[in-house]
């Protein structure tokens, strides 16, 4: 299918989750997961009425950010190493993948030096897994208070990638208990969090069910590397 049948298809899917959840389809942002797919396949995505765009790679984001509509708005959703902090700060509107009081400190130092607030979210590890990224939900719990007082930093929410799973519901477990993290996190803030960003291409409608307000999709909507090559240039001249 075209880039333009596969969208239409994933937001056909967004509509279905949020009816059955009872929410409103404006409450769920699509996120574009734009990771090894050139700058042709972000801009065919863009006419089509996109504007959120995830990089999980700096270097790659920094080559083609520059390519792309200036009016894009890119979310950094990979492992975020302290030496990439001021680069994350300058080309991302926000860091979803914040993972220890550590990296929160970093990009409040870089963040003060470009005189701006840097909205972040904090990743879990929901699943405990060794091979994963995120804070343990304890020790999240324990320096929450921490970071929300840097003064550069701006909560919005949390953000997990749970175990692969062949079968979506395997996931919802793993969602709802973000969902009951974020709600430890406002009773200790006193304050909303506004965000939950969770499901992929795979899940994202199980995820949309138990709270997700950012669904982060790349391969149902771009496919492989090759063919979302061909999907740009076929949406580009209008045919299919």
């Amino acid at each position: 299918m075209s880039l333009a049948e596969n969208l239409a298809v994933i937001q056909q899917r967004i509509r279905a989750a949020c009816q059955r959840a009872g929410r409103e389809p404006r409450s769920v942002s699509l996120l574009a997961v734009a990771k090894t797919h050139p700058p042709e396949a972000v801009i065919a995505a863009a006419d089509l009425g996109l504007s959120l765009f995830g990089e999980n790679k700096v270097q790659e984001a920094k080559a083609k950010i520059p390519l792309c509509p200036g009016k894009l708005r890119w979310h950094f959703i990979g492992h975020l190493q302290s030496n990439k902090c001021r680069e994350a700060v300058e080309w991302f509107a926000m860091i979803e993948s914040v993972d220890s009081l550590a990296l929160a400190q970093e990009i409040n130092k870089r963040a003060s030096a470009a005189a701006k607030t840097m909205p972040i979210l904090l990743e879990v590890n929901v699943a405990g897994e060794a091979s994963k990224f995120g804070y343990p939900p304890e020790r999240l719990l324990a320096e929450l208070k921490e970071i929300n007082a840097l003064p550069r930093i701006e909560i919005h929410g949390l953000m997990a990638v749970p175990p692969w799973a062949s079968v979506a519901e395997s996931s919802r477990t793993h969602f709802r208990r973000l969902r009951e993290l974020k709600r430890e996190c406002e009773q200790i803030l006193g304050a909303p969090l506004p965000h939950l960003s969770m499901g992929m291409s795979g899940d994202f409608e199980v995820a949309i069910e138990e709270g997700a307000t950012i669904v982060r999709v790349g391969t149902a909507l771009f496919g492989t590397r090759a063919a979302a090559k061909a999907a740009a240039r076929t949406d580009e001249i209008g045919g299919d």
